[in-house]
């Protein structure tokens, strides 16, 4: 009974502290602010206009701009406001692109 317990404490911590609560979302276009850059897993969390928060795995077809040409996944930064084109795929999110606004 004790390793149950210890089991579902550390499976609860381990959820709490999984990154954002995201949203989810049909395809389409959103505009809103990066919330969260995470390079090592080419992620980002959009908090959306509308208050919603989209996780964001790149994918080999995203196509990232800022000022109307293409741009390195590290020129993302938290605070920026990007608009996205997205592709609902089962439960997931794939970026087509990214456009960094300012």
């Amino acid at each position: 009974m004790k390793l149950i317990s210890i089991l579902s404490a550390f499976t609860l911590l381990f959820l709490a502290s999984c990154g954002e609560s995201t949203d989810a979302v049909e395809s389409g276009t959103y505009k809103g602010t990066i919330s969260e850059v995470e390079a090592e897993k080419s992620e980002i969390y959009v908090k959306t206009d509308d208050d919603k928060t989209l996780e964001l795995y790149f994918i080999e077809e995203t196509v990232l701009t800022k000022n109307g040409e293409n741009a390195e996944f590290s020129a993302l930064e938290e605070g920026q406001k990007v608009e996205v084109e997205v592709e609902k795929v089962g439960q997931r999110l794939d970026p087509l692109s990214v456009n960094i606004i300012e």
